[in-house]
């Protein structure tokens, strides 16, 4: 796959559980196809589900107030208000007008604890908390550390490979740009992106229909301005794809059980690419 200044290549792994060995999937994942000054991009949310860093949401108690959210504000605000000013498909209009009030009653308390009021009010990926891909009642929580893993996934490329490359760890929630002005809803992005907002940082990007890409958190073995980042990681968002779904919603579906039954078994039967490689062209 070409993208306008790199070469792209999506690799395919197995199913990243809880417990998986991300850094020697990588390892095996890219042995024979980089090259010194290679970029490789990974996902946040598999090495989050990979290292454990999610949480059953089926154990939370909610509150009074992520009641209120998932009841209310999801349903009426999203559902009529704020979905259509961020020109949202009509389906999924459908589907926050029906969000599922005890599930997402649950969600919005973890929202609330792990990320804030600002950050509970969006419409999903609330701080970078993801449920889709995942199996049950699970979300991936962000990581609290991304410059950590990105270097330790340089230096162990360095180790066992003797290549050099520039790794970047990316999530898929967005950055806006308005000229040379980066910023999005998603806290700890990269130097150069602005975090602030919340939800408001969602709704004026699409409201304003301004450019928006993937959220480079990260980035070991090259200093790279947010502009180039953000063109890296919108690269590899596009060659990557959505696993089982985009949403929870979409993954369900796409096994055909309600939202709490996609099991590990039936995510790993979808063709994962959490890992891409790219090169600038010469």
């Amino acid at each position: 796959m070409r993208m306008a200044a790199y070469k792209v290549l999506a690799v395919e792994t197995r199913y990243w559980r809880p417990k998986t060995n991300y850094v020697q999937q990588i390892i095996e994942g890219v042995k024979g196809k980089v090259n010194d000054g290679d970029f490789i991009v990974i996902s946040e949310k598999a090495i989050s589900t990979a290292t454990g860093n999610i949480i059953d949401e089926n154990t939370v108690t909610p509150t009074l107030n992520s009641k209120f959210i998932a009841r209310f504000w999801m349903r009426i605000v999203w559902g009529y208000i704020l979905g259509p000013l961020c020109h949202f498909h009509p389906d999924f209009l459908e589907r926050l007008r029906a969000y599922p009030f005890v599930l997402g009653s649950r969600h919005k308390r973890v929202a609330l604890q792990q990320c804030g009021l600002l950050q509970a009010l969006m419409f999903g990926s609330e701080g970078g908390i993801d449920a889709s891909n995942l199996a049950y009642s699970y979300t991936s929580l962000p990581l609290r550390r991304a410059d950590e893993a990105a270097q330790r996934i340089r230096r162990e490329l360095l180790q066992d490979l003797g290549k050099r490359i520039c790794v970047v760890i990316a999530d898929t929630d967005k950055t806006y740009s308005f000229r040379s002005f980066h910023f999005t809803p998603r806290p700890n992005p990269i130097r150069g992106i602005h975090s602030f907002g919340g939800f408001f940082a969602y709704v004026i990007g699409r409201f304003f229909g301004l450019k928006r890409r993937a959220t480079p958190l990260a980035v070991a073995g090259r200093e790279l301005q947010a502009e180039e980042a953000l063109q890296i990681a919108e690269a590899a968002n596009r060659a990557r794809g959505f696993g089982a779904g985009r949403t929870v919603w979409d993954m369900a579906d796409s096994f055909k059980v309600d939202l709490a039954d996609v099991s590990w078994e039936m995510l790993e039967t979808v063709r994962h690419k959490p890992i891409v490689i790219l090169r600038g062209k010469r």
